[in-house]
């Protein structure tokens, strides 16, 4: 029929991400970033263990000043005023050194136990900047993605629930902040190749 609109349109399932699965790695600021998402990050890279079922969350906390010439209604630059970037996720193994160490700002060494496996610390009502080096991943199969903020601290963290019915976590919100070359999160990916456009 003359004037019908003929349109490819590619759909390829594995160009999709599921978070099937992925972990988590702190170290002290400057550790140097795995060179690829299928490398298993080495010291002094520690792992955080056990995440919750929400997995990971990637957020973008964004502000801008539109302008808006004098007789028109629409504007016509806008500045970025606030860019930030987050990673959020609840830890499970709220045993494992790294994350004591993470949640109350302590270093690890106040967590080694004494010769009746007692461990104790105190929590303080001044806590100082704890900034670190953070390596998140996340794995659908053959794709990979990783994600190294160079330095990052926990900006804020949920109530702690200790019951019956369900896991205690530590909710974790980790902000990033620029490094030397004024970059926030590198990305070093591994996804598959995104297929030819056949020919009409």
């Amino acid at each position: 029929m003359s004037g019908d609109i003929m349109v490819n349109i590619t759909r390829a399932a594995d160009l999709t991400m599921v978070g099937a699965n992925g972990g988590a790695w702190v170290g002290p600021v400057g550790t140097t970033a795995p060179d690829s998402p299928l490398t298993q990050p080495a010291a002094p890279w520690v792992p955080l263990g056990a995440i919750s079922e929400d997995g990971l969350t990637n957020g973008w906390d964004e502000e801008a000043q539109t302008f808006t010439p004098w007789g028109l209604t629409s504007p016509f630059r806008t500045q970025i005023t606030q860019s930030v970037r987050t990673f959020g996720l609840t830890v499970w193994e709220t045993s494992r050194t790294s994350v004591m160490s993470l949640q109350y700002r302590i270093d690890e060494a106040e967590f080694t136990p004494d010769v009746d496996g007692i461990t104790k610390f105190a929590e303080t009502a001044s806590p100082v900047p704890d900034r670190r080096s953070f390596w998140f991943l996340v794995l659908d199969g053959d794709s990979a993605r990783g994600f190294y903020v160079p330095q990052g601290e926990i900006s804020e963290r949920g109530d702690v629930e200790y019951k019956q019915d369900s896991m205690a976590g530590f909710e974790w919100t980790i902000t990033t902040y620029p490094d030397e070359a004024g970059n926030t999160v590198y990305h070093v990916d591994k996804i598959p190749v995104t297929p030819a456009v056949p020919a009409s």
